[in-house]
């Protein structure tokens, strides 16, 4: 989900996909432990955050983490400010959505990519606490023949699309349960151009996403509809941390923070605001 240009619509909501949970936060640490020169920073007086080629809208702007703008770039600034950061302690570095949360060492302190927290993905990495509440929703273009849906049966004979490794791509065989499977792709941008390509009827994307494609990348986008949780479970996007990593409890405990400030929905308010989408039921 990424993209440069102008700007988009976009609404907030709590609904479908993957695996999620919520209650499994670790632990707060005690606030001595998060002194900036106690950190257990993978270089000394840096706050190095991992993000995907391109960043795209509305998350960030321009392709530019380091500009502050868009919201996964807006609160990552605002957590490392939490945890002592100047902006020119920050450092960007590229890291391709599926390694983020891969077993392994990473070289990031923290990764933002609109990772959803599943308890799958907690056996190879460490989340904070979720600093957005996801919905996913099926958009496509005017005239399709998924235009005119109105609940998920109508989505049955379908052929929808995804990007690999995503929620997104699991609400769609999950939630939607088409007769044909989804058609997976590496990055988002393919996934429009083959709905552009009428090669796929629709594609299954978290809602601000959908409202960017819609609005900046799709002649005649439209929206159809948002899905239910998956297994009625609330999807959140969280920062990824190294398995074990000993940020883990400080950053959680920054995104509380920012969360409990009225922070997070400030900064929802200026980048991800926008109309509604129907509920597909």
């Amino acid at each position: 989900m990424k993209f440069p240009l102008a700007l988009v619509a976009v609404l907030l909501a709590a609904v479908a996909c993957a695996p999620e949970e919520a209650g499994t936060s670790p632990s707060p640490s005690a606030p001595s432990d998060c002194a900036k020169d106690k950190l257990a920073l993978k270089t000394a007086g840096t706050f190095t955050i991992g993000t995907d080629k391109p960043a795209y809208e509305p998350w960030f702007s321009k392709d530019d983490p380091a500009n502050g703008k868009g919201y996964e770039s807006a609160v990552a600034y605002a957590v490392a400010k939490k945890l002592g950061f100047e902006p020119t302690d920050v450092k960007w570095l590229t890291v391709q959505f599926n390694t983020a949360f891969a077993p392994g060492p990473k070289k990031f302190d923290i990764d933002v990519n609109q990772v959803s927290i599943s308890e799958q993905r907690r056996k190879a990495v460490d989340f904070s606490t979720g600093y957005y509440d996801v919905s996913q929703t099926v958009i496509t273009t005017k005239g399709s023949k998924i235009a005119g849906a109105k609940s998920i049966a109508d989505l049955a004979d379908a052929k929808l699309g995804a990007q690999v490794g995503t929620t997104s791509y699991t609400a769609a065989k999950e939630v939607i349960k088409p007769k044909q499977d989804p058609a997976v792709y590496d990055t988002n941008d393919l996934a429009v151009q083959a709905l552009k390509n009428k090669q796929i009827d629709g594609i299954v994307v978290d809602l601000p996403t959908g409202f960017y494609m819609t609005a900046a990348q799709l002649d005649d986008g439209q929206i159809v509809g948002q899905l239910p949780a998956s297994g009625g479970a609330a999807e959140q996007f969280g920062f990824v941390l190294e398995k074990g990593s000993g940020l883990t409890s400080c950053v959680s405990q920054a995104v509380d923070a920012l969360r409990t400030d009225g922070t997070l929905a400030k900064l929802q308010q200026e980048f991800l605001t926008g109309g509604g989408a129907p509920e597909l039921k």
